[in-house]
């Protein structure tokens, strides 16, 4: 895998391992789905500002690809962002944070059936070495916490946004041959910003919410969930994907829950220990094997 590979996939999932502080902080002032809606016109805005300072124009459905750029921003944003961020209001984060694990093995049967990548002993080892090393970054205590009696909807919604987020890896993989990751990424965020406008302003209907109750902090971490892990984030993603296979980019999520108890250890003081450190190795070393077949 190219170096630069590498580096896009540790820094988009940087940003989605950290960003669970600022959902949990934007979702005690927001409505769910609103939140949603938010996070992608934030991403939005930045990919036209973007367009708008190098003098390009933005196409939302550029070469006869119309309805497969819909799809894929279906499957990408407006679908997943929401099933998961809703799903979370019905499950506990122990529940969803287990479930997380089946995301690249979903990568890697979507992909075998579908992209015909092969699945080498090598890859299945480094594979069995990072969801170990998951488990063991989450201790016993939260494996035993484990518990589906009357989160059922809850585990479902998540283990499906799981399940669309390895199609959209996918059928990502097989667009950037021919559009670039730029192009993709910024064509699918906007469809995904277009088409929750509508669901986040039924949702303010709904609940008869105002934006004035909204607190600097909470807009803060909309702000950073659009800049950082919607825009920054899926672009990196995506750049990743044009340079290699999607069964290796997909292993790298392996990393997101050893970078979000990193961070909580390093900022929130909350208990690391030794399993923290060699979960991490063993998270680590899966990758690697991974990524050199």
């Amino acid at each position: 895998m190219p170096t630069t590979a590498i580096i896009y996939l540790l820094s988009a999932c940087f940003f989605w391992g950290v960003s669970f502080i600022a959902t949990k902080m934007a979702l005690s002032a927001v409505p769910p789905l609103t939140v949603v809606a938010l996070r992608l016109i934030v991403s939005a805005v930045c990919f036209v500002v973007w367009f708008a300072i190098k003098e390009r124009r933005l196409a939302l459905g550029p070469r006869g690809l119309f309805w497969q750029i819909i799809l894929l921003s279906l499957f990408g944003t407006s679908f997943h962002y929401s099933l998961q961020t809703v799903g979370l209001q019905f499950t506990t984060a122990t529940n969803a944070s287990i479930y997380a694990i089946t995301g690249p093995i979903s990568i890697i049967i979507i992909s075998a059936l579908f992209l015909n990548e092969k699945v080498t002993i090598k890859k299945a080892t480094g594979i069995i070495l990072a969801i170990g090393g998951v488990i063991l970054v989450m201790g016993p205590d939260e494996l035993l916490s484990f518990n589906i009696k009357g989160h059922l909807l809850g585990d479902i919604l998540v283990l499906v946004s799981i399940v669309l987020w390895g199609a959209f890896t996918v059928y990502g993989k097989k667009l950037t041959g021919k559009l670039s990751p730029l192009e993709l990424t910024s064509a699918v965020t906007v469809w995904g910003a277009l088409s929750m406008i509508p669901v986040g302003l039924w949702e303010i209907a709904k609940y008869d919410f105002s934006f004035a109750l909204v607190t600097i902090r909470a807009w803060l971490a909309i702000a950073f969930l659009g800049i950082t892990c919607s825009f920054l984030a899926t672009l990196f993603y995506m750049q990743a994907l044009e340079k290699t296979e999607s069964q290796k980019v997909g292993v790298f999520l392996y990393t997101i829950p050893v970078i979000t108890y990193i961070t909580a250890a390093l900022f929130f003081e909350e208990t690391s220990g030794i399993l923290l450190l060699l979960g991490s190795i063993l998270v680590f070393s899966g990758v690697y094997i991974t990524e050199r077949r």
